[in-house]
């Protein structure tokens, strides 16, 4: 065998050189090279250098490690070397899944991927990228980011997989797909026929990709030829899996019309209200039919108004007082103890502040939002007691409201010992959201639960949820009172100023684990309006989620 030349020279075709069997990473301006490795991911230059035995590195990654497993994962994506970029992540077997599907069934070609300035173990880069399927084409751009990570058995430093490296939208099991959409695109309206659109009400994107998911075949349009997020199917849940996502129209289909029963004048005051906050939610319904008016989010991704899950902090004492209520353990009118502390389950609960009301009764116990009010009567309930008032009461926590899309239905499961004590003033175990609370609201208000919806059901012949009963009259007009009187004297009459008489209001606020600031929850009807809201981290409710509600409700007025 002849002299080999020297590794480091590099051949006049101006190809990457090679150094040891590999092809050195070239990188300009952040844009990213070409290279290969031996084997898997980063581990070749240890192997290449026969380094079999040498200790597990640990400790943080520097920079030149998270920089070059960056690069082997990008330059191999973007030559379309599936095996090779899969290798250099920490789970080959479902990163080879997803990137072989980002060409084969997603259609993407032409990908350039740019590495950008990164900060730690983080590495944001861009991709543009061309989608084309049966003689059509259109560019594909957007932003994502990788992280690295060192594996623990061998400390080699690979990219952390997860799907939202290739795609932001993709989540565990969805799929990027190109070809004639599943289902027609439609034209939603409004209650009053116009039309709505994320140009003008930012924080339906969710909601208008899930009428289209669940309508669009049923308003009578025509498939489009689309790049979209097809979800995974949300097995075992009785839910709706989540709305699949349209990311490139290649060819418009025909859309068919739905309506909605959305407030264009409500709505708008709702997106504008939403983004006095940083991350504020509300929703706007009638309690007389259920129709969800307006609905908000400060964020665009992920749905809290109709499907989060947080603990509902102390509006949550509506349903607890129609359970204290119903067993005659408190009055509106009558002495009720509201101590410094109560202690069960172990636990030592307080007020805020620590502030206590000697003889006074449960309705002033109420409008002050005294835990121990509450706390203090636990030992004299079961522990299924609560969830049966909200589930056969309020049509909460049984996982069955149809709205039009998917949406959370609270949850308030059976606890015992403290977390039981804990549920009664909306913190322990119990889950709810704007939509949830908006209809506790206008169930306590009209004495009837009107499951919300969206999409009236007289277009599918869909059943709505019922109430198993109703709460006697004499629960309504004490829950009537106590709200009235917190709307006009309470932690809530602030915000309520200048709305009543016909008004009644709670607030809220609910500890959260890490967070600085509790989460702030208002909830108010005025006549035949009822709304919700949550402000995370945003202190008192009263302060916080109070004037965006209430401002709802004058503009409704």
């Amino acid at each position: 065998m002849g002299k080999r030349r020297r590794a480091a020279e590099r051949n006049r075709s101006g190809r990457p050189l090679v150094i040891g069997g590999l092809i050195a990473v070239v990188a300009v301006g952040g844009a990213v090279g070409a290279y290969s490795l031996y084997g898997s991911g980063a581990a070749a230059e240890e192997r290449a250098s026969g380094a079999r035995h040498r200790a597990v590195k640990t400790g943080p990654l520097s920079a030149t490690e998270v920089r070059t497993t960056a690069t082997a994962f990008l330059t191999a994506w973007q030559q379309g070397k599936v095996t090779g970029a899969a290798a250099a992540t920490d789970d080959s077997a479902a990163a080879r899944t997803v990137l072989t599907g980002y060409t084969k069934d997603a259609h993407i070609t032409d990908v350039t991927l740019t590495r950008g300035k990164g900060a730690g173990a983080s590495v944001p880069f861009s991709v543009k990228a061309t989608v084309s399927y049966k003689g059509r084409s259109k560019p594909l751009t957007y932003e994502s980011k990788l992280t690295v990570v060192r594996r623990a058995k061998d400390g080699v430093p690979l990219v952390k997989w997860q799907p939202s490296v290739v795609h932001p939208d993709l989540g565990p099991g969805d799929r990027l797909v190109t070809g004639e959409a599943g289902t027609p695109p439609i034209k939603a309206l409004d209650r009053d026929g116009g039309e709505l659109t994320t140009a003008t009400y930012p924080s339906l994107g969710t909601v208008l990709d899930g009428l289209r998911e669940k309508y669009g075949k049923k308003a009578g349009g025509k498939a489009g030829i689309e790049l979209r997020v097809v979800r995974k199917a949300a097995k075992g849940t009785g839910k709706d899996k989540a709305p699949d996502k349209t990311l490139v129209t290649l060819s418009e289909g025909t859309p068919g019309t739905l309506k909605t029963t959305l407030s264009p004048t409500l709505q708008a005051k709702a997106e504008q209200q939403v983004t006095t906050k940083e991350r504020a939610s509300v929703v706007v319904m009638r309690p007389s039919t259920g129709e969800i008016l307006a609905f908000a989010n400060s964020s665009h991704g992920f749905n809290t108004a109709l499907q989060g899950s947080l603990a509902p902090g102390s509006t949550m004492k509506i349903v607890t007082s129609t359970l204290l209520f119903e067993k005659n353990l408190a009055s509106a009118d009558k002495t009720h103890p509201c101590p410094k502390y109560v202690t069960y389950g172990g636990w030592k609960f307080q007020n805020d502040d620590k502030f206590e009301i000697k003889g006074g009764t449960f309705k002033a116990s109420f409008a002050r939002s005294c835990n121990t009010a509450f706390i203090s009567q636990a030992k004299k309930l079961k522990d299924g007691d609560l969830t049966a008032v909200a589930q056969q009461i309020y049509g909460l926590s049984r996982n069955n409201w149809s709205i039009g899309v998917p949406s959370f239905d609270g949850a308030v499961p059976v606890q015992s010992a403290a977390q039981m004590a804990a549920s009664l003033i909306g913190q322990g175990g119990v889950r709810m959201n704007p939509l949830n609370m908006a209809s506790v609201v206008s169930t306590a208000k009209t004495g009837v639960f009107h499951q919300p919806y969206l999409v009236s059901p007289s277009l599918d012949d869909r059943a709505l949820a019922k109430a198993t009963r109703t709460m006697s009259s004499s629960t309504q007009a004490q829950l009537k009172e106590v709200l009235q009187y917190t709307a006009a004297a309470g932690t809530a009459a602030q915000a309520m100023a200048g709305l009543g008489p016909d008004y009644g209001a709670k607030t809220g606020s609910a500890e959260v684990d890490n967070q600085k600031e509790p989460n702030g929850w208002f909830t108010a009807w005025k006549g035949d309006l009822a709304s919700a809201g949550v402000v995370q981290a945003g202190g008192h409710g009263g302060d916080s989620a109070g004037p965006i509600v209430a401002a709802l409700l004058r503009a409704g007025s």
